[in-house]
């Protein structure tokens, strides 16, 4: 009787990502919008890299932290796209299990990483414009590479933390994940085992890392608001406030949208939107970025400008 129920219970060695399979007829229109979406996520945030590291006018604490995010974007986009679009491509969505683990632990990673990072962007965005007398002190160097260096560990060490929870389930049995991309909750609800820790762990770490983060952005932006509003000419108080609030805008969509699917309690309606909401922290957030935060500055148009034109000037000799 016992080994009869072993044999039940085998661990599952394969799992199958149903990505957009109801969608059977709009494979591959949605494979070239995603496509689309990667090519440029991966244009956009490639170049921000570029001009930031070789144009010396941009080595200032603000695209310090925006070359990070660039990077982080880019990272983060290459873990979940590009299987994605093999998945609609060939229909294969078979994946081993250690190689679903290991794309939540990147993806979840670098969410997390994610998180910290924009909050302490709009903390150094704060300082620059609230206290513009004593922000060369309070962002200094060593505080910029500190701030970025947290974030990407805090990242990482959570969701460490969260994989060896998971890593620890049994799965047997039924194997099909509901989602485009291995994530924490399609996961664990396959485990044949208790997953009361696990799902515990999650939330409290999703909380930890989404609520402060988002609290602090948010009260960041209050204050920078306010004290745009305080600016005497009406034309750089237009495009300042038009600034700020493409930001908030942005990081609203990308912290609220994370909250939803992990935070929240998992009502029926949020189980089934879940796929849906993913799609906005996870493909269109890392497209928009660039956008929003780099490539409309003037800073970044004038650099870009000097590349050009010196690429020219060297195809001329």
């Amino acid at each position: 009787m016992v080994e009869s129920e072993w044999v039940n219970r085998t661990m599952s060695t394969e799992f199958i990502l149903l990505g957009f399979g109801e969608l059977q007829h709009l494979q591959i229109l949605l494979f070239l919008l995603f496509l689309i979406i990667y090519v440029l996520t991966m244009t956009g945030n490639i170049l921000i890299i570029v001009l930031i590291v070789t144009d010396q006018r941009l080595h200032t604490p603000m695209y310090f932290f925006l070359g990070n995010l660039s990077s982080l974007e880019a990272c983060y986009t290459s873990t979940i796209l590009p299987r994605m679009l093999n998945s609609l491509l060939t229909g294969k969505r078979i994946v081993p299990v250690h190689g679903c683990l290991m794309q939540l632990w990147l993806a979840a990673s670098l969410a997390a990483s994610e998180c910290y990072l924009l909050a302490a962007m709009s903390y150094d965005r704060y300082a620059a414009i609230c206290k513009p007398l004593h922000y060369t002190r309070i962002m200094n160097n060593k505080v910029c590479l500190q701030l970025v260096a947290a974030s990407w560990l805090c990242g990482f060490i959570e969701n460490t933390i969260l994989i060896v929870f998971v890593s620890e389930l049994t799965f047997c049995g039924h194997s099909e994940i509901e989602h485009f991309f291995c994530d924490f909750l399609p996961i664990i609800q396959l485990s044949c085992t208790d997953t009361y820790k696990v799902q515990l762990a999650l939330t409290i770490m999703a909380s930890f890392c989404t609520l402060p983060s988002f609290i602090l952005t948010i009260t960041s932006y209050v204050y920078i608001i306010n004290a745009v509003l305080r600016i005497p000419s009406a034309t750089g108080r237009q495009k300042a406030f038009s600034t700020c609030s493409s930001h908030l805008v942005v990081v609203s969509i990308f912290y609220g949208t994370i909250i939803i699917v992990y935070v929240l309690p998992k009502t029926k309606i949020l189980k089934e939107l879940n796929k849906f909401f993913s799609v906005f922290y996870t493909v269109l957030t890392p497209l928009v970025n660039p956008l929003i935060y780099s490539l409309r500055n003037k800073e970044v148009k004038e650099a870009w400008k000097r590349i050009v034109s010196k690429c020219k000037s060297n195809a001329v000799m």
